[in-house]
């Protein structure tokens, strides 16, 4: 008879955290539905690709030209608004800093117009509005994963940006950055309850040089007598982790 009871007393146990455990997975659920908008925020890396389109001195091609990545760091303030079911949309606010180089050798077809292998080392500071719509594919607490994609503006902070030019016969290159850049979003999402990690790449759509000037007067002839041209797109892949409440 103590052994029945113990094993009913045992039962009713159980059945009681069991009937706990579902209330408050449905409460959280319930408050899921209910909540409206979320905010969040994130810090993390970037790798920056500079893809040149085009580098000439007046009409005569640069070539051999090696696009190489350096690393940038980033960090965002977002919002998150569900809009139906596991859709969303997610303004953000970011500050970047991003940094990437073109390197070129003076063999070959180059060595009419370089003076030495050159180098185009670039840093641009800037703040970031991307609006991503996602979808949550993956919606079963703690865990998730959404996929998200959308434009991005990006204004060029111009007093910490700088490109520095070696390499060239012309002298105190000085390129422009454009104020404004855009680019296509596109990535992942991963989170265990409120903390999540965020895997994105970010295609440039617009040449982000604005123009190129250099001091003919310090510069030799027949160096100074035409421009330098410079069309690139920045191409971003970045990693960050933060939290969303």
């Amino acid at each position: 008879m103590k052994k029945l009871c113990l094993t009913i007393l045992s039962a009713i146990m159980l059945a009681c955290s069991a009937n706990l455990y579902a209330q408050d997975i449905m409460l959280h659920d319930t408050k899921q539905k209910k909540q409206k908008i979320s905010i969040g925020i994130k810090g993390g890396f970037n790798s920056t690709m500079m893809f040149t389109d085009e580098l000439r001195y007046g009409e005569q091609d640069i070539t051999d030209i090696q696009n190489n990545y350096k690393v940038g760091y980033i960090g965002t303030l977002f919002v998150r608004i569900p809009v139906k079911n596991k859709h969303f949309l997610q303004p953000e606010v970011s500050y970047a800093v991003s940094q990437g180089s073109i390197s070129m050798s003076n063999l070959r077809e180059n060595v009419t117009i370089l003076e030495d292998n050159a180098l185009i080392k670039t840093k641009i500071s800037s703040l970031e509005v991307p609006l991503l719509y996602g979808y949550k594919f993956i919606d079963s607490y703690p865990y998730g994963m959404s996929f998200f994609l959308g434009p991005k503006v990006a204004w060029t902070l111009k007093k910490q940006t700088s490109s520095e030019y070696s390499g060239f016969y012309q002298k105190n290159i000085k390129e422009n950055i454009k104020p404004f850049n855009y680019s296509a979003v596109l990535g992942i999402g991963v989170n265990i309850s409120n903390i999540f990690f965020d895997f994105r790449y970010e295609i440039g759509c617009n040449n982000i040089t604005e123009s190129i000037v250099y001091d003919k007067s310090q510069t030799m002839e027949p160096y100074n007598e035409k421009e330098l041209t410079l069309k690139r797109r920045k191409n971003i892949l970045s990693f960050s982790v933060g939290a969303i409440f």
